[in-house]
C-alpha cells in the first residue's frame, strides 16, 4: 500500500478523507504546514499532499527527491507555491482543477452583499443590543455594472449569479468565451466603470499586483472590491491607502497576500504582527475571511475524490487528467 505524506491537515480534510480514501492509501496526517523544517516527515512515503500555503522551494523540493518522493498531490487548483524551475524532470505534480464551483462563486457574492449591506456591522451592533442603523446604509445591486476578472468556471458562475440581482456585466479574460452573457473589455475601462469588481484569475506573474494603485486610481470611489481568488492579485498596501483614504468604498477579502503565516490558524490570543492585514481586519468597511470560500461538503467530498483518483492514476500508471503541464507554469 502506497503512503502519503498529508501536511496541513485540518480536521474536515482528515474526515472527507478517511471516508473516500477506503483503504487505497496509507494516510499519514501531519498538521504542520510543509517548510524545510517539516519536510523529514515525509521520509518513507511515495507521495506528499500539500495545500496552497505549503512551502514548496527548491529546498523543500530537492528534500523530497533525496526521500524518492515522486509526486506531489495538490488538494486545491492552485499551484503559485511551487518552484517548478526546481521540480526538474523526476517529479509529478496533479491539482484539483474544479472542485466545486458554486461554493467559491456564491461566497463571492455573500461577501459582496455584507460588505454593501453593512452585515457584518449590523451583526455585532446587535450582539451588543444595539438597533441603531445610522452608518449602515448601502446601495441597490440592481442595475449597477460588476467588472468579473477572469471568466473561467467560478467567473461564469459569479457572472450568472450577478445576473440574477440584475447586474450589468463587464468582464476581462485573455481567452474570451463567446458564449457568456458579459462584455468583454479591456481592464482600464472594467476598472473605471465598476461599482463592483470581483477577482477570479489565477496567480501568475503575469497578474501578480494586477490591482495596484494606479488601477484603484482608476476605481470609483465607491467600488467595492471582492477577491475569493489569491491575495497576490491585489497589492496590500495600495488597498489599505486607498480604503483610509476613502477613495474606494470597501473589500471584501478572503485571500492575503501574505496570508501563509496567519491564516487557518487561531492567533486571538497572541494577536499578528502583520500591519497590513491588522488595519485591513479593523477597518468597518472592509470584510476578512480566512480563505474559507471553498468550504462547503460538496467542495470537500470533491477534493478528496479528486485528490485520491488522481494518485490512484499516478501510481498505477494512467493518464494523469488533472496534471500541472509546463505550459500551465
Amino acid at each position: 500500500m502506497k503512503r502519503i505524506a498529508f501536511f496541513d491537515t485540518k480536521a474536515y480534510d482528515k474526515e472527507w478523507f478517511d471516508a473516500c480514501n477506503q483503504e487505497r492509501f496509507e494516510i499519514e496526517y501531519y498538521e504542520s504546514k510543509l517548510t524545510a523544517k517539516t519536510v523529514g516527515l515525509a521520509a518513507g512515503a511515495d507521495a506528499v499532499c500539500a495545500f496552497v500555503n505549503d512551502d514548496l522551494s527548491a529546498g523543500v523540493l530537492g528534500r523530497l527527491k533525496e526521500m524518492k518522493v515522486s509526486v506531489i498531490a495538490m488538494r486545491c487548483a492552485g499551484f503559485s507555491n511551487i518552484d517548478f524551475k526546481a521540480l526538474g524532470e523526476g517529479m509529478r505534480v496533479v491539482r484539483v482543477p474544479a472542485y466545486s464551483p458554486y461554493a467559491v462563486a456564491e461566497f463571492a457574492m455573500g461577501m459582496l452583499l455584507s460588505v454593501n449591506r453593512k452585515l457584518h456591522k449590523a451583526y455585532n451592533r446587535t450582539r451588543d443590543f444595539n438597533y441603531n442603523i445610522n452608518g449602515l446604509t448601502g446601495m441597490d445591486l440592481y442595475g449597477k455594472t460588476v467588472g468579473v476578472i477572469g471568466t473561467g468556471k467560478i467567473g461564469q458562475v459569479f457572472i450568472s449569479i450577478c445576473r440574477g440581482f440584475g447586474m450589468k456585466v463587464l468582464a476581462y479574460d485573455p481567452y474570451p468565451n463567446g458564449k457568456l452573457d458579459c462584455d468583454y473589455v479591456e481592464l482600464n475601462r472594467l476598472f473605471r466603470e465598476s461599482d463592483v469588481i470581483s477577482l477570479h484569475c489565477p496567480l501568475t506573474e503575469q497578474t501578480r499586483h494586477l490591482v495596484n494603485a494606479e488601477a484603484i486610481a482608476e476605481m470609483k470611489s465607491h467600488t467595492i472590491l471582492i477577491n475569493t481568488s489569491r491575495g497576490g492579485l491585489i497589492e496590500s498596501r495600495a488597498l489599505l491607502n486607498a480604503l483610509q483614504e476613502k477613495r474606494i468604498g470597501g473589500a471584501g477579502l478572503d485571500v492575503y497576500e501574505e496570508e501563509a503565516e496567519w491564516f487557518f490558524e487561531d492567533h486571538s490570543t497572541e494577536g499578528i504582527v502583520d500591519d497590513i492585514l491588522s488595519l485591513l481586519t479593523v477597518l468597518p468597511n472592509v470584510l476578512v475571511t480566512s480563505h474559507q470560500a471553498f468550504l462547503t461538503e460538496e467542495a470537500l467530498r470533491n477534493i478528496a475524490l479528486i485528490t485520491l483518483q488522481n494518485l490512484e492514476d499516478y501510481f498505477a500508471g494512467k493518464p494523469l487528467v488533472n496534471e500541472v503541464l509546463p505550459a500551465m507554469k
